[in-house]
């Protein structure tokens, strides 16, 4: 069924350096139809170093969130390890939720493809997880966030006793939880907060690699102005078919993954090292107090950005 083994390298990166399979453990790889050769990729990785090794295959799921079936979920319980690239998103889902708190360590990989495996996955997670812990911490004790570019991009952020969250690809403790690629620091921004211009020049969540910046104008968190071409009207259409949260804030990221590159999938995207990311809709997953239907990030090329008084990132390079 591999019709690539360099699927393997980036499948055995995830085994054993982002998970720390052991071989006398349980790996369960849930995948689906339609990402078939990447499931079996990741199977036979795990079986390559002796772990005990079952793949669940289903129907894609309609949309992001959509449960697994009950077979799946319940395997998902007694697994110690769970892999699932799908085609939509099994993060937030109440089997997910359920497996890890039973123990199961789990990574996410919605919309994964060979190009990612190849590529963004295969990046050293060791350096990644020193520099995102590092960044999370100074997100934690920041009391506001700018950032600014040269197109036009100066927005003011609170983030006053918020949390910062560090997504290293590293699980190799009961219950941990994340995306794979990873590599971002986040923080969901206080609510009724954020005013100024964001101009995202590099990729939006839903459209894609952007060929024109879009512009956005905040007050009070909002955005009340879009401006730009064809990629703006998209994300207005959207928006106007959303709920009311979708035109808020709701989180600042930044990408420590120096393997990735925007290729217009946002598992990818928002990892790009040295760039910034502001999501719109919903942050209840990363605790903020914000529901929404959607979840959509903007990623902004070569930023500056400022927490407190100290200079984190100036113009796409790091400070630290």
């Amino acid at each position: 069924m591999i019709e690539n083994l360099e699927l393997m390298k980036g499948a055995r990166v995830a085994v054993e350096m982002c998970m720390g399979t052991k071989p006398n453990e349980e790996v369960l790889v849930v995948t689906d139809t339609s990402k078939l050769n990447i499931g079996y990729s990741f199977a036979m990785a795990a079986r390559s170093i002796g772990a005990e090794t079952t793949i669940a295959i289903m129907t894609p799921r309609k949309m992001h969130g959509n449960e697994p079936p009950k077979s799946i979920a319940e395997a998902m319980k007694g697994a110690d390890v769970i892999l699932m690239p799908t085609s939509t998103s099994l993060s937030h889902t109440n089997a997910r939720e359920e497996a890890t708190k039973i123990g199961a360590r789990i990574a996410s990989m919605p919309t994964i493809t060979e190009e990612i495996i190849k590529g963004p996955l295969m990046a050293n997670y060791e350096k990644i997880k020193e520099r995102t812990i590092k960044l999370a911490d100074l997100l934690t004790k920041a009391e506001k966030a700018i950032i600014k570019t040269d197109l036009g991009t100066n927005l003011l952020l609170n983030i006053k006793d918020r949390k910062g969250l560090a997504d290293t690809g590293i699980f190799h403790n009961k219950g941990d939880f994340g995306n794979l690629p990873a590599g971002e620091a986040y923080i969901p921004p206080l609510e009724g907060f954020g005013d100024g211009d964001l101009v995202i020049d590099g990729a939006m969540a839903g459209i894609g690699v952007l060929n024109t910046p879009i512009k956005l104008k905040f007050k009070n968190g909002k955005i009340i102005n879009i401006e730009g071409g064809f990629e703006a009207e998209q994300l207005r259409k959207i928006l106007e078919n959303s709920d009311e949260n979708a035109w808020k804030i709701a989180e600042l990221g930044i990408g420590t993954n120096d393997e990735a590159y925007l290729m217009g999938n946002v598992l990818v995207d928002e990892k790009v090292y040295g760039t910034v990311h502001v999501a719109i809709g919903d942050n209840s997953h990363m605790g903020g107090k914000q529901k929404s239907s959607i979840h959509l990030d903007g990623i902004i090329k070569k930023p500056t950005l400022i927490l407190d008084n100290e200079k984190i990132i100036d113009n796409g390079n790091y400070k630290l």
